[in-house]
C-alpha cells in the first residue's frame, strides 16, 4: 500500500503520482487542508519538513527524491 501525503500547487506532489501513475501503482492521497489538518499530521509525522510524504507498507520513504 502506497500512501502519499501533499498539499495543493506543489510541483514534487504532482511529480510522485504521476511516476506512481506510470508504473500502474495505486496510491491513496491525504491532501493537507482537505483530508487531514496541518496539525494532525505534524503530529503522526513529527520529524516531517516537506510534502510530499510518501509511505510504502506504512514504512516512511520520503519525499520524490527519495523514491526515485
Amino acid at each position: 500500500m502506497i500512501e502519499i501525503y501533499s498539499k495543493p500547487n506543489c510541483g514534487w506532489c504532482e511529480s510522485s503520482k504521476a511516476l506512481f501513475g506510470q508504473r500502474n501503482l495505486l496510491y491513496t492521497e491525504y491532501q493537507i487542508g482537505r483530508d487531514i489538518t496541518r496539525e494532525e499530521f505534524l503530529e503522526k509525522f513529527p520529524n516531517a519538513r516537506t510534502v510530499p510524504l510518501i509511505l510504502i507498507e506504512g514504512k516512511v520513504i520520503g519525499g520524490y527524491n527519495d523514491v526515485v
